[in-house]
């Protein structure tokens, strides 16, 4: 009796739950139509994605990136939008350049009424090959380059009481995953300025999103940074990024983090292994620990020449170029990567 008694108020409290997450995410919807959209990091993988998902769904869309060739892929793949397309070269690790940026895509477009924090930066290798200068870097890119374009926007949607924020972090800023140190510090980083900033933005209805993928292939890791065995740390992650069951589709993805703007949500984890690790974790964190301590000890050791950085592209190995790796490869053709 007690044991059905618990099960039906389980599942009360369930229902209850799902029914308010409901309400409350139609009271916040967001139509998209006309919005002004600023996406930084978005002129290739997800940032990409996520311009071509705002823009069908009729929003005004400004774009910010460091290389202006990627940019002008862009402008070129969008034509069709006209004047609702806006790019910017600009390294979002510079307050100034932040600030001068915001100031033009309000002349041009409009108050902005949806912050995408998504640029970011990655360097693979343990904690040996990595210097102060590194932490610094991935930093300044990761935490302090939405920091610097959410204070830059509060004050006007503080002023008209409304806006979005969404920050993509990393199942790396809820797990601390090995040879990804400086990643995961600064993603844990972004993940506790995104939750904190969402409690204190809620009074003014500006509803902060944090976004939390696992692997997904948008065809990054060719772009990304390694350090120690470059080819040994280059190929586990490319096929770690490769393979459908550690992987998700990052088109799939991009829509879900439109769906949870829209709606307001608290938090997205994608992909299951993401979602297993996150609970995992939460649950029971010596355990975690131990896992990922055994996981590490597989990873590739330093490595005579660790500490020198290589792009992705310069690792290649039998393995990275070979079958294994082809759902990435599309990805890179499809997502401005090359």
């Amino acid at each position: 009796m007690q044991m059905r008694r618990s099960l039906l108020w389980a599942t009360a409290g369930f229902l209850g739950y799902t029914a308010l997450k409901e309400i409350l995410g139609r009271s916040r919807y967001l139509d998209l139509r006309g919005k002004t959209v600023l996406i930084t990091g978005g002129s290739r993988g997800l940032g990409l994605l996520l311009v071509r998902e705002f823009a069908r769904a009729g929003a005004r869309v400004a774009l910010c990136a460091r290389n202006g060739g990627e940019l002008e892929r862009v402008r070129d793949e969008l034509a069709w939008m006209g004047r609702q397309l806006l790019t910017f070269t600009c390294d979002v690790t510079d307050r100034e350049h932040v600030e001068r940026m915001i100031a033009e895509v309000r002349q041009e477009l409009g108050e902005i009424d949806v912050l995408v924090n998504n640029a970011g930066t990655i360097v693979a290798g343990p904690f040996e090959t990595q210097s102060i200068e590194e932490f610094e870097g991935v930093m300044r890119t990761n935490f302090w380059g939405a920091v610097y374009t959410s204070m830059a926007v509060l004050p006007r949607m503080r002023a008209r009481r409304s806006g979005r924020i969404v920050n993509i972090a990393s199942i790396g800023g809820k797990v601390a995953v090995p040879h990804l140190l400086t990643y995961s510090a600064s993603k844990f980083a972004l993940v506790g300025f995104s939750e904190a900033l969402r409690i204190e933005m809620a009074r003014y209805g500006i509803w902060v999103t944090t976004v939390c993928p696992g692997l997904m292939r948008t065809g990054s890791p060719r772009n990304a940074d390694f350090k120690g065995q470059h080819g040994k740390e280059y190929t586990w992650f490319m096929v770690s990024d490769s393979l459908p069951g550690s992987s998700i589709s990052a088109e799939r993805a991009a829509r879900r983090i439109i769906r949870a703007c829209v709606h307001g949500e608290a938090e997205v984890i994608l992909g299951l292994p993401a979602k297993l690790a996150a609970r995992l974790y939460a649950l029971a964190p010596g355990l975690s620990a131990e896992i990922l301590a055994a996981t590490n000890r597989m990873l590739p050791e330093p490595g005579d020449d660790g500490t020198k950085s290589k792009k992705g592209y310069e690792s290649e190995t039998e393995i990275t170029n070979s079958w294994i790796t082809g759902l990435t490869r599309e990805a890179e053709r499809a997502n401005n990567q090359l």
